[in-house]
């Protein structure tokens, strides 16, 4: 095997760790629309209801490989503060695993594939996410350092995520489900927010710049309102949505919404667990159980549909 390869080989776990597989979590929210609408125009286990996932899985796979191709870019564009960062700076490309040259190549190679995958599949999910990765681009560039803008930025870009799962398979989801994707999202970023200050304390300026403008009393202001509003908005969504069953059932999921909360700001509080929300999802055995309940809750409910 020549020098060339091998150099090659080595690099590829490093390429694959840059691309950020474990964030994918977030882009689960593409089967928003299958879940919850999958009743509504088929029964369960039909020919149907198997292409319809199908086409869910498939804008997953695109929708998380289009995201991990913003990553890479984005850790090419955050290199300089990104070695001044406690747990970024072992990142591949800011640890010189990865050359910022190669990192570029793949996202670039990754962008046109996906968006022209996307068109095959669907036009409306294509054009979604052509916006997605527009938002995404101005948010690297200019909108990291606009205070506030950053944190909806980030929402919006969750919202848009539930949206391509709607579009590619034709449903039509309620608008309060977008409300509280908005709200939960704004809720996380706000909280990674305040870990970014916490941890970094005096050094926060020199990693992001935007942090000089927060402070942590104003983001745990902001962070209650989100988090009480999130509650509400779901709580309204349980009951008046007409996408739900009539008969209120879902109204039994609130508290797991409502703990999942309350579990996730003991966690960013007391271990600074809010800088990285997939970690939090993927290690917190209280919250992973809170979640598996709401989805084994959920699951049964709208299972009785009539």
């Amino acid at each position: 095997m020549s020098d060339g390869k091998r150099l090659s080989a080595a690099r590829l776990p490093a390429l694959v760790r840059a691309m950020r597989p474990k964030q994918w979590i977030k882009n689960l929210l593409v089967f928003a629309g299958f879940v919850f609408t999958f009743n509504d125009k088929w029964r369960l286990f039909t020919p149907q209801m198997w292409a319809s996932l199908e086409r869910s899985a498939l804008a997953f796979l695109l929708f998380s490989l289009l995201s991990s191709s913003v990553y890479l870019l984005n850790d090419v564009r955050d290199l300089p503060q990104d070695r001044l960062h406690p747990t970024k700076r072992n990142r591949p490309i800011a640890a010189g695993l990865l050359p910022p040259g190669v990192a570029i190549a793949v996202a670039l190679l990754l962008i046109p594939l996906c968006l022209t995958a996307g068109y095959l599949l669907s036009p409306p999910f294509a054009a979604v996410a052509s916006g997605y990765l527009g938002m995404q681009i101005a948010y690297i560039l200019v909108l990291k350092e606009v205070v506030l803008l950053d944190v909806f930025v980030l929402a919006i870009g969750f919202v848009m995520r539930a949206i391509t799962g709607a579009v590619v398979i034709g449903a039509e989801i309620s608008p309060w489900l977008y409300i509280v994707t908005l709200l939960g999202s704004l809720f996380l970023g706000l909280c990674k927010r305040r870990n970014e200050l916490v941890v970094l304390e005096s050094g926060a300026q020199q990693h992001r710049k935007i942090l000089r403008f927060y402070t942590p009393a104003l983001l745990d202001g902001l962070i209650s309102i989100v988090a009480s509003s999130t509650i509400m908005a779901y709580s309204l969504y349980t009951f008046t949505s007409p996408k739900l069953p009539r008969n209120n059932l879902m109204m039994l999921t609130i508290p797991f919404v409502i703990f999942g909360l309350f579990r996730y700001l003991f966690v960013a509080h007391t271990k600074n667990g809010g800088g990285s929300p997939e970690e939090v999802f993927l290690r917190d055995r209280p919250l992973i159980a809170t979640i598996f309940l709401w989805i084994v809750t959920t699951g049964i409910i709208l299972g009785l549909r009539s």
